[in-house]
């Protein structure tokens, strides 16, 4: 594999280069060299963005800038990982990427074809042939008792083995809302694009998804692919813990995204 400068080290030449360095949104607000954030621009970004589409991340278009599709993939990574949902790319999560090591499957022996959805970490996973070819952060039912509209229930996303069993394609509005793209699974519960997909538990029952990724799973799911929803658990990476708080960014790694 091509030997890439250490990634501290590229970004520190950048930044005495000029042109070559990220361009950030709030430029006089200085950034660490180590980190990468929303608003920044550059090969650098644009490597960050090739190694996570590697990896099954979508980050939508590999065009080197940081913007809210690059987060939310990366959000997915770091919820898959058990770090703490920053959007931001510091050193540790960039080495944590170059790994480059699987999402574990919480179903190894449901179909090989499949959508697992995780509770625990907000995460959900397509399989083909056993192989995880897509993961994307989610918003799943927020477990609370609501009234909307004039209609009241709790928003559970129910745990089970389902299957697709319907598809509506674009926009749909419905009694709590609207939907994008809906995978329905369980009754009127589906999978669909949202404009709004915070990093935690806020839809009413359904599994929202960030618009781009509703557009790429439409068309990789139909009718009758089995939907694994788990409870799964949220993890935290008690080694990122430690390397927070010591404010640890020394160059240990190589970032070797290309």
């Amino acid at each position: 594999m091509k030997y890439v400068a250490p990634f501290a080290a590229v970004l520190a030449l950048a930044g005495t280069a000029g042109a070559a360095g990220i361009a950030v949104a709030a430029p006089a607000a200085a950034a660490s060299p180590e980190v990468l954030r929303p608003g920044d621009r550059g090969m650098e970004v644009k490597r960050l963005q090739r190694a996570l589409d590697r990896l099954g991340f979508d980050p939508g278009p590999v065009n080197g800038r940081f913007g809210g599709e690059t987060t939310t993939a990366l959000w997915a990574f770091q919820k898959s990982r058990g770090l703490p949902t920053r959007g931001v790319a510091d050193e540790y999560v960039l080495r944590a990427i170059d790994r480059r090591r699987a999402p574990q499957a919480m179903v190894p022996s449901g179909a090989a074809d499949r959508v697992e959805i995780n509770l625990g970490r907000q995460l959900l996973t397509v399989y083909r042939a056993h192989r995880p070819v897509l993961v994307s952060h989610v918003s799943t039912g927020a477990e609370v008792h609501y009234c909307h509209n004039g209609r009241c229930g709790d928003a559970i996303t129910p745990v089970g083995d389902y299957r697709v069993t319907s598809r509506s394609p674009g926009w749909t509005t419905g009694p709590l809302g609207s939907m994008y793209n809906s995978l329905y699974f369980n009754g009127g519960i589906a999978m669909h694009g949202s404009t709004k997909v915070p990093p935690r538990p806020a839809s009413h029952g359904c599994v929202r998804l960030p618009m781009h990724v509703a557009d790429r799973l439409y068309r990789m799911v139909g009718v009758g692919e089995p939907v694994y929803v788990r409870e799964g658990r949220e993890v935290w990476n008690r080694e990122y813990e430690r390397y927070d708080r010591r404010g640890e960014r020394g160059g240990h790694g190589r970032f070797r995204g290309r």
